[in-house]
């Protein structure tokens, strides 16, 4: 009797055990879409276990998924950035309202109402990517325009000016705003000896302190702080007539700042103020938005300036050069994967369109070096391209 029960349990434990096996069978013969693979399409059960030399034996080095895995695991991590290490990105579009036809031949701002795709990284400057969202600091305000012609990517500052008028001071720069060697302190801030001096010895960077001393440095949320261009570039139309362009980003909802308390207080509270406000406006269907103005300046006319428009510490005031709005710019999907998208996006002022050119702004001309090398030595080669959102 007992011995029946025993046959009859063995008999239910094997039926089950060929209805599973066949179950998972029926599941690889449905279609790629309902496999786990490995990374050449190899179709596996589970990637869960390694292969071992018998039941408690070590593991064997042939274990392609094994390796394959770990393998992964080991590389997924890129450098952060020198500067800009800390970011937030937003995919939207941009659309023109003014024909700029007179003035570039670039493809996507010739005929109004043309909407072209844009991803957008916003960012401090000296900070890691662990530090927080409030200090005071320079941000970051880049947008790739995916126009049909190619990419173009607009790298920017939310301040208009900058510290240094020619790339080579640049590395002195940011040693100098990093923290210090043997301490690695203040972390994303400018407060310590080695900066001020840098600045004390670069009179050049008095303007840029200024700002960075005012509340643009402190901004109550990404969606209300102006972007620029910063340096100076071209526009070139269809004749091959040449303007000298500076580029501004105007925020809808306008600009607001924090009191240094308040940024000071929220950095020890929620370190990723803006990040999650911009974040969650988006999610709310809040989206932000601006509007891009230039400031154009023929050749003749720039002569006649009073100062040189080449040098990246001074900006045209507005009243010498009104700033004509072209177009808007609508931020309304939150990335799908922060690494994939915000820390593997490259941008590069060096990235342009038939139509928009380079200027001789000495700091721009080291910058169209530097950030295909930076991203060479981040992204790990010359294919930084290939990443879906490159």
């Amino acid at each position: 009797m007992a011995q029946s029960k025993q046959d009859a349990q063995r008999k239910t434990k094997a039926g089950e055990g060929a209805a599973a096996k066949q179950k998972q069978l029926e599941s690889f013969s449905q279609g790629p879409e309902n496999l786990l693979t490995t990374n050449q399409g190899v179709a596996i059960p589970d990637n869960h276990n390694s292969l071992k030399a018998g039941v408690r034996g070590p593991s064997l080095l042939e274990d392609f998924i094994l390796r394959e895995k770990i393998t992964h695991f080991d590389h997924e991590r890129i450098p952060e950035r020198v500067v800009h290490a800390r970011g937030a990105g937003a995919h939207g579009y941009f659309e023109l309202t003014r024909p700029m036809g007179e003035y570039t031949r670039a493809d996507f701002l010739q005929e109004a109402g043309t909407r072209t795709p844009v991803f957008v990284r916003f960012s401090t400057v000296a900070g890691s990517r662990g530090s927080s969202d409030t200090v005071r600091d320079v941000r970051g305000f880049a947008v790739k325009f995916y126009t049909r012609e190619g990419n173009y990517d607009l790298v920017g500052n939310n301040i208009p000016v900058f510290f240094v008028q020619d790339a080579m001071k640049f590395p002195d720069l940011i040693h100098a705003v990093k923290p210090e060697p043997h301490n690695e302190m203040p972390q994303a801030a400018s407060a310590h000896d080695t900066f001020w001096d840098f600045a004390s010895l670069m009179p050049e960077t008095t303007h840029m302190l200024m700002w960075v001393m005012s509340d643009r440095a402190i901004p109550r949320s990404l969606r209300m702080m102006e972007g620029f261009g910063v340096n100076t570039f071209r526009f070139v139309n269809a004749k091959g007539v040449s303007h000298f362009v500076k580029f501004h980003w105007k925020p809808k909802l306008g600009k607001h700042a924090l009191v240094w308390d308040e940024a000071q207080k929220i950095a020890g509270k929620d370190a990723d103020f803006h990040r999650r406000d911009l974040w969650e406006s988006i999610a709310q269907g809040k989206f932000p938005e601006w509007e891009l103005g230039v400031q154009l300046v023929s050749e003749a006319k720039a002569r006649s300036l009073g100062f040189d428009l080449l040098d990246p510490t001074k900006l045209i005031p507005e009243e010498m050069v009104p700033v004509t709005i072209v177009g808007r710019m609508v931020l309304n999907r939150n990335p799908e994967n922060f690494f994939a998208e915000t820390e593997q996006v490259a941008f590069h002022p060096g990235h342009v369109v038939p139509g928009i050119d380079f200027s001789n702004d000495p700091l721009l001309q080291g910058r169209l070096f530097s950030y295909t090398d930076t991203q060479l030595s981040r992204l790990g080669g010359p294919n930084f391209h290939e990443l879906p959102i490159n």
